[in-house]
């Protein structure tokens, strides 16, 4: 009995103790298990989390280097931005030489509708117009008609005597210089008549007339000035148009420097401005048919260059030519060439160097300051300019050498 009780304590007693074992071990095991799963995390997936990091510092660094860039050419195109600008800046020129060559590529495709519209309407261009294509590229400085009449042979020749180069020299001028100079007539009443056979002879010697398609008048100064230009602008291709009586005395080298100085402004309308009275009393000098138009009796005309000499740029000559049929001519010719440009965007230059007396030329010259154009206001030109013209040359001319060693 008591054995078997024995063992029986005994076996509670294993039993107990087994049991109390076995919760030991479990709180290791968990813990080590704990430790074991943290070990096997850290060793496991190192590579990824590294990968991840690398991949962002990558993306990072890529992202900060475009942005880098991008400030760099954002910076880069501010930089030449301003350079363009600042080019512009110090170029004060090269806003107005774009505005001369937009000028002029406007003027030569009006010129080339107005002679489509000719051919259209069955007036083609005349045949007269057309030159050689070496001559209509050549560039010239400024074509000088000189208007003259049948009954001026005197006057031409003071004139080919003085301020107007001969034969070859002339020539000489116009490749060397690009400064064209011709003595403008047209043709009388009854062509092929003596008056046109005498300046016929006299265009043989010289080669100096610019024959123009226009019956000669008083009363048709007006009509002459538009074909001029208009037959000016079809021969020659020029910065310049200029328009001077025979009776006047120039400086060509001095009126191409003029010039020169508004060669990249476009619509330019150079000469003396001047407003005269209107005359609407008939038989007085210069008497105005139309004055009416110009409002009540005793009114001004608008500002216009004086009749003795003017120049105009090659834009208002192309107008000329495009719009000959319809411009409207009153009976003074300087009044109807400003007329023409009213209401137009032109710049009107005044230039009292145009217009010099002929005893004031002398002194002006003395100091320097030679003038362009002289005669004398009481006879609207160089008073017998035919014996005089010499004489005013020597005392206002601007120098034998001052042709060769200008430079336009």
């Amino acid at each position: 009995m008591s054995l078997k009780h024995h063992r029986g304590g005994g076996g509670l007693e294993l039993s107990a103790s087994k049991s109390f074992v076995s919760k030991k071990w479990t709180l290791f095991l968990c813990i080590g298990f704990f430790c074991a799963g943290i070990l096997f995390s850290d060793r496991m997936w190192p590579e990824p989390e590294a990968n991840l990091v690398s991949r962002d510092t990558v993306a990072s660094d890529e992202r900060m280097r475009l942005e880098s860039e991008d400030c760099d050419s954002s910076k880069g195109l501010k930089r030449e931005s301003k350079d363009i600008l600042g080019e512009v800046y110090k170029s004060p020129d090269a806003i107005q030489t774009l505005d001369k060559t937009i000028s002029n590529l406007e003027t030569d495709l009006a010129a080339a509708r107005a002679a489509q519209e000719s051919i259209v309407n069955g007036s083609p261009v005349s045949d007269d117009f057309k030159l050689p294509e070496t001559v209509t590229k050549r560039k010239y400085l400024m074509v000088v008609g000189v208007n003259t009449a049948f009954s001026s042979r005197k006057r031409r020749d003071s004139v080919r005597a003085t301020w107007m180069p001969p034969g070859e020299d002339r020539k000489k001028l116009e490749e060397e210089k690009g400064i064209v100079m011709r003595f403008v007539i047209g043709h009388s009443a009854t062509p092929g008549g003596i008056l046109d056979r005498a300046i016929q002879a006299e265009e043989s010697k010289h080669g100096d007339f610019l024959r123009l398609d226009h019956v000669e008048g008083y009363l048709e100064l007006s009509a002459k000035t538009k074909t001029y230009f208009t037959t000016a602008f079809a021969l020659w291709d020029a910065d310049f148009y200029v328009k001077v009586d025979d009776d006047v005395h120039v400086n060509i080298a001095t009126l191409g420097a003029e010039l020169a100085r508004y060669r990249m402004k476009p619509r330019v309308y150079i000469g003396c401005m001047k407003s005269g009275p209107v005359l609407a009393q008939k038989g007085v000098r210069y008497h105005e048919p139309e004055y009416w138009k110009f409002g009540e009796e005793g009114n001004k005309y608008f500002r216009h260059a004086t009749g003795q000499l003017y120049a105009i740029s090659r834009e208002l000559a192309s107008y000329i030519s495009i719009n000959q049929n319809v411009l409207h001519k009153y009976v003074n010719e300087d009044v109807s060439l400003g007329s023409w440009f009213l209401g137009l965007d032109v710049e009107h230059v005044d230039d009292r160097r145009l217009c010099c007396g002929t005893t004031d030329c002398e002194w002006k010259a003395q100091a320097g300051n030679i003038c362009v154009a002289s005669f004398d206001w009481s006879c609207s030109g160089i008073c017998r300019s035919a014996d005089r013209m010499k004489d005013v040359h020597r005392r206002c001319g601007e120098g034998p050498n001052a042709l060769l060693a200008a430079s336009f």
